[in-house]
């Protein structure tokens, strides 16, 4: 699951899943469960181009590498950047078997269009700081190309994200060291979850609606 020698690291693309919603990440990286559904193939689709190992692409003053192995020991996460761009620039970083300087940009590629929530976001931000600190380096902006709208879209590297990734890569340890599956709070969200059906999210709303009666019929 992770480079550590002690087996402690989790997986970075899990992120997204435990930002989304805590129970779907357990599910998944806890209980190891998984749906495969139309999302996840289209995907997996999108990502053969991005999933050649450390393919190195020159263009012009860019350096293209694709599907780089990253990991912070700060974060105790590790994972695969879909493209990782290094860009000729005076005050970036030297590169082993590379002449001059160049400044690390992490991209990924999603299938569809930018989300309302921050889950893809956050993902981001982790893999600028396993990239810093891998590579000794500071990363202030990534990106997103996002297929359905075909273009770029650039993400500044805060502070506050930086720190609102801590937290969850904090919270995530937590719970996978208790190999504790948190309950579920439904929503619309639910609909376009692939693990609804293992979820079971209305059964759980109904259960938990008994159980309130049944107490205050006690009372």
């Amino acid at each position: 699951m992770g480079n550590n020698a002690e087996g402690s690291y989790l997986m970075l693309s899990g992120l997204q899943h435990f930002q989304f919603c805590r129970r779907q990440w357990a599910l998944i990286h806890i209980e190891q469960q998984w749906v495969e559904n139309v999302r996840t193939i289209e995907g997996q689709h999108l990502h053969e181009k991005a999933d050649q190992p450390l393919i190195r692409e020159k263009r012009g003053e860019r350096l293209i590498v694709r599907a780089m192995p990253v990991h912070s020991s700060k974060l105790k996460l590790s994972g695969i950047c879909d493209v990782v761009e290094f860009v000729k620039d005076s005050e970036g970083i030297e590169l082993a078997r590379v002449e001059g300087s160049y400044k690390a940009y992490p991209v990924e590629y999603k299938r569809g269009k930018p989300k309302k929530g921050d889950e893809d976001v956050l993902q981001l931000v982790a893999q600028a700081i396993c990239l810093e600190e891998m590579l000794l380096c500071s990363i202030d902006i990534g990106y997103f190309f996002y297929n359905e709208i075909k273009r770029r879209v650039e993400v500044p590297i805060t502070k506050e994200l930086r720190e609102k990734v801590i937290q969850i890569a904090e919270e995530m340890h937590h719970y996978y060291e208790r190999k504790h599956t948190p309950k579920v709070k439904t929503g619309p969200h639910c609909k376009s979850c692939s693990l609804q059906h293992i979820c079971l999210p209305n059964l759980m709303v109904k259960r938990s609606v008994k159980s309130y009666i049944e107490r205050k019929l006690k009372e």
